[in-house]
């Protein structure tokens, strides 16, 4: 029960930084080419990470699975290049349409690689959820474009990375290894597209791509804690709690201010992520109110 809340407030935690990290990745993608962003941030996190071992990296990044951190490393360059993608060519809203479907396709994921079969509750939870996301957006999705192509490949690779992240946890309590990895990957495969692309920075736009690394440092390592904490079905819906802190940042930073179908639709929202962590948190009760009974 300590876990589940502890693993929620992660989650909640998560959001606010993942949230400020991709406004500004589409604010960067207005001018850059991804190879660009992601080259300089993924080092810069990888960096990080060296640094936060204190000098035991040999330890700190040892990982017991090196194959399954190598796909999820390449599900993360992929998943990285296609939300670059889709924030470009969509609007803010639309894409995270898309991520509704993350809890969903992560419930499918997880019973088949982990045999982490959500509770039927569970699964109205999750469509409750999908619906409070189509509120975000009254008139449709409209016609698909390469851009919602992108957002689709974003939320096939980025559900499968945290799938992966949970299977990891299993074995490992190692978190920072599956923050330097992943970035690490990014980084030196960016690199190789990054002569053919790069355009002189100013330093205020190199300012907002440190400012992106750190968020994303921050942000991926509180992730992989929870995704130890909690089951991955369930985590995902708590990360559709985003949506309140793009409300905020959209009317902040891009004069997007929410319809009323919008503030139903983050309602819904939150409330199917925090009936799935109660729906977790309920058999674990049960079992202890029964041990304690028991004679």
């Amino acid at each position: 029960m300590r876990a589940a809340f502890l693993g929620g407030g992660l989650v909640l935690a998560y959001t606010a930084l993942i949230s400020s990290a991709d406004a500004i990745t589409k604010f960067i993608a207005q001018s850059y080419a991804a190879p660009q962003l992601f080259a300089l941030s993924g080092m810069i996190v990888a960096a990080l990470s060296l640094a936060a071992a204190r000098g035991q990296a040999g330890r700190a990044l040892r990982t017991g699975c090196p194959r399954t951190m190598a796909t999820r490393a390449a599900a993360t360059v992929a998943a990285s290049l296609c939300f670059f993608h889709a924030f470009r060519l969509l609007p803010f809203a639309d894409v995270f349409v898309f991520v509704g479907l993350m809890p969903i396709v992560a419930a499918v994921m997880s019973s088949v690689m982990l045999r982490e079969h959500p509770r039927p509750a569970a699964w109205a939870a999750l469509l409750a959820g999908f619906v409070g996301l189509l509120c975000l957006m009254p008139g449709g999705v409209g016609t698909a474009s390469s851009g919602h192509l992108w957002a689709v490949g974003g939320v096939l690779t980025g559900t499968f990375s945290l799938v992966l992240s949970r299977y990891i946890g299993r074995f490992e309590t190692n978190a920072l290894a599956q923050v330097f990895y992943p970035n690490l990957a990014l980084g030196l495969s960016m690199s190789v597209a990054l002569p053919f692309v790069w355009v002189p920075m100013p330093v205020a736009d190199l300012a907002w791509v440190l400012a992106y690394a750190g968020l994303l440092f921050a942000a991926r390592w509180l992730l992989v804690v929870a995704l130890r904490l909690l089951a991955a079905y369930v985590v995902t819906p708590l990360l559709n709690l985003q949506f309140v802190w793009m409300v905020g940042l959209g009317a902040w930073a891009f004069g997007e201010w929410p319809e009323p179908m919008t503030w139903l639709g983050v309602a819904i929202v939150m409330g199917s992520g925090l009936f799935l962590l109660w729906d977790q948190v309920t058999p674990q009760r049960a079992a202890i109110w029964r041990a304690r009974t028991d004679p």
